[in-house]
C-alpha cells in the first residue's frame, strides 16, 4: 500500500527486453530522492505502478515489468522521469489517501494551465472509470494523491479537473505535463468496493 504522497523523482535510466517478450528489465536511479532507501523484494510504485526491486546497489534499483504492466500503464517502457513512493508501514502518517498501486486505466492530459499560483490539470479518463470519480473524491494520477475539483462526462470520456499546487509541480512529474501525453489512473479504493456491492440488474 501506499499514500500518494510520493517521495521525489527518480529517473529509468535503462530499459532492457526480457527474454521471450515478456516485459522488460528497468533499471532506476533514485539518487536525488531523499531518504530514499530499499532492499531488495521491496515494493515500490513507479508513477502509481507497484513493482518489486529485484537488485538494489545503494539508490540504484532494478524491477520487471510484464507484457500485462506495460500494456496497462504509461511512462514505464521507456528511459525517463518517474514518481517514487516506497510502501507504506505501520505506523506512517497518511497524508493522501490509501493508494494499492494498481492502476485501473490510462488517462490522456487535456490541458496544464495557470491558476492563480496553482495549475489546472484536466485529463481525459476512460469513460469505463466514470462511476468511481466524484466531486472532492481522490484519484491518484502517476502515483500522486489528487482531489477531484469537477468531473465532466462526455461521450466517449470523462474529465477531471485537478488543482496543482506549486508544492507537487515541483517535486513531481506533474509539473511536466503537456496535453496529449498519457498518465496512469488509479481510482479510490472506497469507490471500486461501493461499486461492486450495490445491487446488479438481473
Amino acid at each position: 500500500m501506499f499514500t500518494g504522497l510520493v517521495q521525489g523523482i527518480a529517473r529509468i535510466e535503462r530499459v532492457q527486453p526480457i527474454a521471450g517478450g515478456r516485459g522488460v528489465q528497468i533499471w532506476v536511479d533514485a539518487g536525488d530522492v531523499g531518504g530514499f532507501a530499499a532492499q531488495a523484494g521491496d515494493s515500490i510504485a513507479l508513477n502509481g505502478a507497484c513493482m518489486t526491486a529485484t537488485q538494489v546497489d545503494g539508490k540504484r534499483f532494478s524491477a520487471d515489468v510484464s507484457a500485462e504492466s506495460l500494456a496497462r500503464t504509461a511512462g514505464l517502457d521507456a528511459p525517463g522521469p518517474v514518481n517514487v513512493e516506497t510502501s507504506l508501514r505501520l505506523g506512517d502518517a497518511i497524508g493522501g489517501h490509501m493508494v494499492a498501486g494498481h492502476v485501473d486505466g490510462v488517462g490522456t492530459v487535456v490541458r496544464l494551465t495557470p491558476a492563480g499560483e496553482s495549475r489546472e490539470l484536466v485529463i481525459a479518463a476512460p469513460r469505463a472509470l466514470a462511476k468511481y470519480f466524484a466531486v472532492k473524491g481522490s484519484v491518484a494520477v502517476d502515483g500522486v494523491s489528487l482531489t477531484i475539483n469537477r468531473v465532466t462526462d462526455t461521450a466517449d470520456a470523462c474529465e477531471l479537473s485537478l488543482n496543482i499546487i506549486p508544492h507537487t509541480l515541483a517535486h513531481t512529474t506533474l509539473g511536466r505535463l503537456a496535453a496529449g501525453v498519457r498518465v496512469n489512473l488509479e481510482v479510490d479504493l472506497i469507490a471500486r468496493y461501493v461499486e461492486r456491492m450495490l445491487p446488479r440488474a438481473a
